[in-house]
């Protein structure tokens, strides 16, 4: 059932018990009301018709000293004559409580008459067929004569009213119901609004329109809710957004994978094959031999560089100092060899807080980078200066640039700008990568400026320990 229909039904419920319960304690009360004047009344008239009856008993001639029962009857039979119209019966009953006197249709009921005692009124309600009557009995103390007076006065009246009394309430009850059903349904609809706005936008986020919104019609708790919804939403679209990326990334470095194995070992597999199945002479078996160990050479850096990669992402780093010569000194010492170019290193003395082999790595990768992307009588400039954060690494060429369009993806793993030239120079596209790991661990990033025909600038700012430490908490708490 609809929760529009559940608040319907209980209202309409709650609203007839309520009706129904103050109708009844109503209708009764006034009910009530009209009986206990009913009896007063029957009550003052036995009282009169008491009097009556012993006035008229001390008026009857004195020939006989006690009351006669045929005195009694002709008194009795003037009592009734005299309130004919009231709808008033009665009966009078001697010592020995036998009827003297009783009008048509008065009860044969004596439990009432076995009851009556001196100086007491008593009364109680009797039904006949359709009709009520209020049955009271007293004690009528006249010329030595104990008389019992018994009175019966219609009251289907007061009955009646009461009837009528709940089937008008009966009536205005069904209506009052009907009429506010109508007007809660309406009210129900108007409040229920928000959760059915809800209820249509999960539906549509299930079937994978991610997009949708519900509609806020209100500010009060269901407004709030609609709110949190669509924050909610809102983070799970990102989220699913954050996902997709990370699977067409997962699913480019698979590809890219598989496409770099697929060339070095084409190679490795062809020249081994040529190997195995040809004598060649010496000058071919070189370039043969040569070929297989430069693309088996490849194979490893790029094995070894994919580890770093996992490694970095899952490892934490304890920060040392290190005077950042050590680090000139070690591009210098990697690159003496290069006789055909040239690395000039520009730096200012100061501390860095790093982890020396992995800050080393970075700078060898960047040099690197920058040797393959220069001509082959290309000069390398690498600067450092102190900062008031830390100390920060630049790495100049002058070569062939990279496009606009490119920069925002050469930092992922495979991605190679000129592949030709990268593979030639046994590149696989995972050394910015790897730096980007890096330096994410010593709390830093690249940053890359180029043009294509002019160079390209990387630079990188290491911050001092007390700043690593607090942004690393920061992340941690968060």
């Amino acid at each position: 059932m609809k929760f529009l229909y559940k608040i319907l039904l209980w209202t309409i419920i709650t609203l007839a018990i309520a009706l129904g319960l103050s109708g009844y304690f109503f209708v009764n009360q006034v009910f009530e009301t009209a009986l206990d004047r009913a009896v007063d009344q029957a009550l003052g008239d036995s009282n009169i018709l008491q009097f009556a009856l012993e006035t008229a008993a001390l008026n009857v001639p004195t020939k006989y000293d006690v009351l006669q029962d045929i005195a009694v009857q002709e008194i009795s039979a003037n009592l009734e004559r005299s309130s004919q119209g009231s709808g008033r019966l009665l009966r009078v009953s001697d010592e020995e409580r036998k009827t003297l006197y009783a009008s048509d249709g008065f009860t044969e009921d004596e439990s009432l008459l076995e009851s009556i005692a001196d100086d007491t009124v008593i009364w109680q309600i009797l039904q006949q067929e359709d009709s009520y009557y209020i049955h009271t009995g007293i004690v009528v103390n006249t010329m030595d004569r104990n008389l019992y007076l018994e009175t019966m006065e219609n009251v289907t009246r007061v009955f009646d009213e009461r009837s009528a009394g709940f089937s008008v309430y009966r009536q205005m009850t069904l209506v009052m119901l009907v009429s506010s059903s109508v007007i809660m349904f309406l009210i129900c609809t108007v409040l229920t609004q928000p959760i059915r706005l809800l209820t249509r936008a999960t539906k549509r986020m299930a079937a994978g329109d991610y997009d949708y919104r519900a509609r806020q019609i209100s500010n009060d708790e269901l407004g709030q809710l609609t709110q949190h919804f669509n924050s909610m939403a809102n983070a799970l679209e990102d989220t699913i957004g954050e996902l997709r990326g990370e699977i067409r990334a997962r699913e480019d470095f698979i590809g890219a994978f598989a496409h770099e194995l697929k060339t070095p070992l084409t190679s490795i597999i062809g020249y081994a094959d040529l190997l195995r199945s040809r004598k060649l002479d010496e000058e071919k078996h070189f370039l043969s031999s040569n070929y297989i160990y430069t693309e088996g050479k490849r194979l490893e850096n790029m094995s070894f560089r994919l580890l770093d990669i996992i490694v970095t992402k899952r490892e934490q780093i304890d920060p040392q100092p290190v005077e950042a010569d050590i680090f000139f000194r070690y591009l210098k010492d990697m690159f003496a060899g290069n006789t055909e170019q040239e690395l000039y290193t520009i730096y200012d003395p100061g501390t860095v807080y790093a982890e020396v082999n992995l800050l080393k790595s970075v700078l060898l990768n960047l040099v690197d980078n920058a040797f393959k992307a220069s001509s082959q009588v290309g000069v390398v400039e690498v600067t450092g200066w102190n900062t008031e954060r830390g100390y920060a690494f630049q790495v100049k060429d002058f070569g062939v640039g990279i496009p606009e369009e490119e920069l925002q993806r050469v930092t992922e793993a495979f991605y190679m700008v000129d592949k030709s030239r990268s593979r030639s120079r046994n590149g696989a596209g995972l050394g910015l990568a790897l730096c980007v790991e890096i330096l994410r661990l010593h709390r830093s990033e690249l940053f890359i400026e180029s043009a294509v025909g002019e160079g390209t600038c990387i630079s990188f700012e290491i911050p001092k320990k007390q700043l690593v430490e607090e942004n690393g908490g920061n992340e941690e708490e968060q």
